[in-house]
């Protein structure tokens, strides 16, 4: 069954700037409050950098339009199926015919070769918590390339040459076992890098000999984190990281045509209320405004409001970090339980994680900070997809059953003691600071000995922070890296997963269970191993979730060939810029 999901698009406001013509006409500009993290597709794993990359790199076959299931060919030249004979019988082979006459942007032609080596650079790379998870686990079988003490394990290259292969123009990937959503996730994933200016630049040349240096290597460490040579429609001119400012030019020898615009600006700006000037005034053409500020943007001449834009995501989510890395450590207090802080292991108890889970207003945040549009988030996968469970119990507050969990917690030190630790959100996101607000307020209600300090930092700085565990708690979001439940469970529940890698937490049960449900193709037996997963994510408490919304695009009216998909990353606020044009 084809299912398609359409924006609810609604235009609610249509100002008097009707008839005001740009003054740019060929120039875009962004304004959101996050800067890109890096520019590596190997490296990247958050909404900012993914969706500049996805515009200057390419990867084999993106979604058509505002579909989710519908593919078609980029740099492949045609979608592998069992008819035509790209997917082998037993759904191990897939045999992906690459595009000829595609050119770099420094001019030189793309080859299987960059491809083969595309594909084999991100799975190898595999930094800590990072995306090559993606593409191990179909491709390999495996999530890691490093054994449990953290070494590269030896036959892992040997293994990637083995399953990623070029015969003449063809790319043959050959699978463990059958793996439905490949093609899906090699739609965002794996895009194609130029082997040649890779290695001209001192990155990794392909050889096993060079492989430890680019195994789990630092960001900064990589020829692709401030420098590009994609196959995109856009190229980077300039990305300035102190003003947080990125400028894509438009990449005229493009295979499929020039885009209509000559340049794309995307700016980083954390205040909503300069955002909103600058949307008024022209200056910007659309930016980034969740629904705690929908009111600011309301009835602004010469602006729409296209609301109802579907969300394929579970955001925002509270994360509990069970070991924080304690060294050096402002974000702990004392590092004791002792009224001035907490140990690193505080939230290794159940006891304290419930006693947060029951101390917030969760229907009090949907309607006063998203407007009542939204519904209670059930679990780490969303309503949209297979597998969810509408009748999954949830948490509500109940400051009396969040006392009698304190009061448990570390053998009754906490509720005697009292602690202390510091609670950060993203400069610029409303939505989480409002709910870190929330969670102070309600938690210190609940014992006067109780304080939490709420703080904001610059977007690369909280990354920075996650990473290498230094929050206690930590507020973020998941949109859908490729629509499928195993999107969800896995990097939010298992082991090896992005997020349970830096909150430092291992449940084998949860494992055994996503592994079984992601090797699984009977549909009715997928979803009741999805089930249980959610009711034993409620039972453990790893994380809070909390709503499932609409969101809404905000951009002057002289904007015109937009379109949703959400899973595009950034969607609807930034997107895909190539269709975009200025009237």
């Amino acid at each position: 069954m084809k299912k398609r999901l359409l924006a609810i698009t609604a235009i609610l406001s249509l100002g008097a700037g009707t008839g005001s013509a740009t003054t740019h006409p060929d120039t875009f500009t962004y304004a959101t409050i996050s800067d890109a993290d890096t520019l590596d597709p190997a490296w990247a794993y958050d909404t900012a950098s993914h969706s500049i990359m996805l515009n200057i790199y390419e990867p084999l076959f993106f979604f058509d339009k505002s579909s989710t299931e519908k593919l078609v060919p980029l740099t492949a030249a045609k979608i592998p199926t069992r008819e035509n004979g790209g997917i082998s019988a037993d759904g191990k082979v897939y045999r992906i015919p690459i595009r000829k006459g595609v050119k770099f942007h420094d001019g030189t032609p793309m080859t299987p070769e960059d491809v083969r080596y595309s594909i084999i650079r991100f799975l190898l790379l595999d930094r800590a918590a990072g995306p090559s998870s993606l593409l191990l686990e179909p491709i390999l079988g495996t999530p890691t390339t490093r054994d449990e003490k953290g070494a590269l394990k030896p036959d892992i290259f040997k293994a990637a040459e083995k399953a990623v292969r070029v015969e003449g123009d063809v790319l043959v990937l050959t699978l463990p076992q059958p793996y439905a959503p490949l093609l899906s996730i090699l739609a965002s994933w794996g895009p194609v890098l130029s082997k040649a200016w890779a290695v001209k630049r001192g990155d990794w040349d392909g050889a096993e000999a060079s492989l430890p240096a680019l195994n789990n290597l630092k960001k900064e460490s990589s020829a692709f984190f401030e420098s590009s040579n994609g196959t995109g429609p856009f190229k980077l001119e300039r990305w300035d990281r102190k003003t947080k400012e990125v400028i894509l030019a438009r990449n005229d020898g493009y295979w499929k045509g020039p885009a209509k615009l000559k340049r794309v600006i995307i700016k980083g700006i954390n205040e909503v209320g300069t955002r909103k000037l600058m949307l008024q005034a022209g200056d910007v053409d659309s930016v980034y405004a969740d629904r705690s500020v929908y009111s600011q943007f309301q009835n602004l001449p010469g602006v729409q409001i296209l609301d109802g834009q579907a969300t394929m995501e579970i955001n925002p989510i509270a994360f509990f970090t069970f070991q924080v890395s304690a060294a050096g450590n402002p974000y702990l207090g004392s590092g004791k339980l002792d009224g001035q802080g907490i140990p690193a292991d505080f939230f290794s108890d159940i006891d304290v994680r419930k006693g947060f889970a029951y101390a917030f207003d969760y229907d009090g945040y949907i309607k006063d900070v998203f407007g009542g549009k939204g519904v209670r988030a059930r679990g780490a996968i969303p309503k949209s997809l297979p597998g969810y469970n509408p009748k999954q119990a949830i948490y509500s507050l109940d400051l009396g059953k969040a006392k009698e969990h304190f009061q448990k917690a570390w053998g009754g030190k906490v509720w005697s003691e009292g602690f202390r630790f510091t609670l950060v959100f993203n400069s610029g996101n409303s939505a989480r600071q409002n709910l870190c607000q929330i969670m102070k307020r309600m938690i210190e209600s609940v014992n006067p000995k109780f304080t939490v300090d709420v703080r904001a930092v610059e977007w690369p700085t909280f990354l920075d922070a996650i990473t290498s565990s230094k929050l206690p708690i930590f507020v973020m979001g998941w949109n859908a890296d490729y629509p499928d439940p195993h999107n969800f469970a896995f990097p939010l529940l298992h082991t090896h997963g992005d997020f349970p890698g830096r909150q430092k937490f291992s449940n084998p049960e949860f494992d055994k269970i996503i592994e079984a449900a992601n090797r699984e193709t009977n549909l009715a037996k997928r979803k009741q191993l999805y089930a249980k997963l959610q009711q034993l994510e409620y039972e453990f408490v790893p994380h809070m979730v909390f709503v499932e919304q609409y969101r809404y695009r905000t951009q002057r009216n002289w904007v015109k060939g937009w379109y949703h998909n959400p899973v595009f990353p950034d969607s609807p606020y930034g997107g895909y810029y190539y269709p975009i044009s200025k009237q």
